[in-house]
């Protein structure tokens, strides 16, 4: 018995020290913090409205993702929610079945691949997805306002370069059309 004992205690001591990777020396007056801040706080507060209705029925922010992606572009196969999510087929397992058995969203067999997926919202998750994005829509229209066009653009630009995918996402917004 001592003898598993002291394995025990070996095995809780090595996890416990974990092996930090060792770091880059960063000059700190490289880094612009008064930025990272004002995103930091710019999507804790963007987020706060929809975070405050999902509470109210049991969901979170993964909820929100899909019924609003799946809203925006119905009929998108589960492959293609995937690739935007960019989230495993477990994660989005959970969440896509929770919407459904709830009547937010509706899955068919594609036309031409019986196997494939197709989620279109149901009227509930249309809106659902309206009553998230309504609060975050007049979120922007104010932080907007008197701005010209070029400084719109300028911001639609911005948030473009800091966007992993920014024109591919564009691209695959446009094709929808």
């Amino acid at each position: 018995m001592k003898g598993n004992a002291r394995v025990a205690r070996q095995s809780v001591g090595r996890a416990a020290r974990k092996e930090i990777p060792e770091m880059p020396v960063v000059d700190d007056k490289t880094i612009d913090f008064e930025t990272i801040e004002l995103l930091f706080f710019a999507y804790r507060d963007f987020v706060s409205d929809p975070d405050a209705i999902l509470a109210k029925i049991g969901y979170g922010r993964a909820h929100h993702r899909v019924v609003y992606f799946v809203s925006r572009r119905p009929g998108m196969t589960v492959a293609d929610l995937l690739g935007i999510l960019q989230i495993t087929k477990q994660s989005l397992a959970r969440v896509l079945k929770e919407l459904i058995d709830s009547g937010y969203i509706r899955q068919m067999a594609g036309p031409a691949d019986r196997r494939q997926r197709r989620l279109y919202p149901t009227l509930a998750g249309r809106e659902l997805a309206l009553a998230l994005s309504e609060p975050q829509s007049q979120r922007i229209a104010r932080a907007l306002e008197g701005f010209t066009p070029e400084m719109r653009e300028g911001v639609r630009k911005f948030l473009e370069g800091m966007s992993r995918s920014g024109k591919d996402d564009q691209a695959a917004t446009e094709g929808d059309g």
